[in-house]
């Protein structure tokens, strides 16, 4: 993905000189987490909306308060998934732009980045979204694609939920006319099927059973 399209600069940086009171008073304006501290076009780092309420002197200089300042950037040919983990790893809706020696070219917005991210065809498209899970020595992404593929569906998303020791969980999303025949194929090939899903004939057919023997011993 290309982040320079949503590259802002409508608001300066601030710089090593600008004083606690000015933060504060930015922050009390803006719903930003962070914002970053440039100086001669080079970011030096970030300071936080909840660290910069912890000063009492609003007379002192952020110059003075490098100790809390955090350093976390991204490049202008960031891939989305990354900058994703840079917004998550920080606790951050803003991201400061970087070329190379670091020098500054502007901010991402959270929202603007999950809105592209929203516009991907794993969380547009219409389908059907299928949690499994499978031991992780027999899982095999390629057999995923082929069950689906196999049943006349088309893949729109496929990613790793979850490992846990010794199985993972997999989030799966197709189109299919035939959403049973797929998930009792996953079940032929022992993949646990995690989520519920109306066109599951299985459960259904295990309730009817469960029903049945219910009122066989109550006889």
């Amino acid at each position: 993905m290309e982040t320079t399209p949503f590259i802002l600069k409508e608001f300066k940086p601030f710089s090593l000189s600008t004083k606690v009171a000015q933060v504060k008073l930015f922050f009390k304006e803006n719903t930003f987490s962070h914002f970053p501290i440039v100086e001669n076009k080079t970011l030096i780092g970030l300071i936080s909306e909840i660290d910069i309420e912890g000063i009492d002197d609003n007379e002192k200089q952020l110059d003075d308060l490098n100790y809390l300042f955090n350093l976390f950037f991204a490049e202008e040919t960031e891939n989305l998934l990354e900058l994703i983990k840079v917004f998550a790893a920080n606790e951050a809706n803003l991201i400061p732009v970087v070329k190379e020696n670091n020098n500054y070219i502007g901010y991402l917005d959270l929202t603007d980045i999950l809105h592209v991210y929203n516009e991907t065809p794993f969380l547009k498209s219409e389908g059907i979204v299928v949690l499994l899970e499978k031991e992780i020595q027999d899982f095999s992404f390629s057999q995923v694609c082929q069950i689906v593929e196999s049943n006349n569906g088309k893949i729109l998303g496929l990613f790793i939920t979850e490992t846990t020791g010794a199985i993972v969980k997999i989030t799966i999303k197709f189109n299919s006319q035939d959403v049973n025949e797929i998930i009792q194929t996953f079940r032929r090939y022992n993949y646990n099927v995690l989520s519920k899903h109306k066109e599951d004939f299985y459960l259904e057919d295990l309730k009817e059973r469960s029903e049945y023997l219910q009122k066989y011993l109550n006889i």
